[in-house]
């Protein structure tokens, strides 16, 4: 197995390394690198390593443009510094992702995971433009809270106190997870979609938008699926049919 190591701190490289050792006997090491720019032109000469390890911010730039400037479709393992929740929004992306610091545990699940996906011969190509998504959402500000009616006062709601917002002819509520409560938003349900964080919240129709944390029950299939909010309410939430398989998939992150 060789291996191109992508670093920009020499300590966490050399950790890198000493963990390789402790995980695999059976790997080279052809070359560490710490900048995008070395990183290209290392591969463009030529060499053929079976795993890419690398560190998505580099000297020089984000290591995704490694990916665009190579075409390279070697299996890569990503070791990164966001924290382990932003972490789960990208193991679908590569063979994996590494939290630094990396554990040997960790390191050696994933070395075990290129070896099957090589066996297997699955296809462990990378989307970058996903994969650039991503991390652009990973970095985006969503809404703490909303200001909301209530009568005719105003009050705030903390977007993790929602269980869900729902439109009913113009007007879009926000029902609280405590007592079921509905306020009005002075705001479109698009432009509260765009607010949230896709990570907690998913649009289920074009009059529901539910909170993973708000969810005690789905039921049905594709076909005529139903959520059962943690809130007593006499809506149904429904979700689409054009929305249910990526609901589903959004479930299980």
């Amino acid at each position: 197995m060789k291996i191109l190591i992508a670093e920009d701190e020499p300590l966490a490289s050399e950790r890198l390394v000493r963990l390789l050792h402790l995980c695999a006997d059976d790997f080279t090491i052809l070359a560490q690198t710490d900048s995008v720019s070395e990183t290209v032109s290392f591969l463009n000469e030529g060499n053929d390593p079976d795993l890419l390890l690398l560190d998505i911010q580099l000297a020089d730039g984000k290591s995704f443009s490694i990916l665009e400037q190579t075409k390279t479709d070697i299996p890569i393992i990503f070791t990164t510094a966001f924290d382990e929740y932003a972490l789960k929004a990208f193991k679908f992306h590569s063979i994996d992702y590494l939290l630094k610091p990396i554990q040997q545990s960790e390191l050696k699940a994933a070395l075990e995971k290129f070896r099957r996906t090589k066996e297997s011969k699955t296809n462990a190509s990378i989307d970058i433009l996903s994969l650039k998504k991503t991390l652009d959402d990973l970095n985006k500000k969503y809404k703490y809270r909303f200001v909301a009616k209530a009568g005719n006062k105003l009050v705030f709601i903390e977007s993790t106190q929602v269980a869900f917002f729902y439109v009913e002819g113009k007007m879009v509520y926000a029902v609280a997870k405590t007592d079921g409560k509905k306020l009005l938003l002075d705001s479109t349900l698009d432009e509260v979609e765009n607010l949230l964080d896709p990570l907690l919240f998913f649009r289920i129709s074009r009059k529901f938008i539910v909170a993973a944390s708000a969810i005690s029950e789905v039921k049905g299939n594709v076909a005529n699926m139903e959520v059962k909010p943690s809130v007593t309410t006499d809506m149904e939430l429904t979700v689409s049919r054009e929305r249910a398989a990526q609901f589903k998939q959004w479930l299980d992150q």
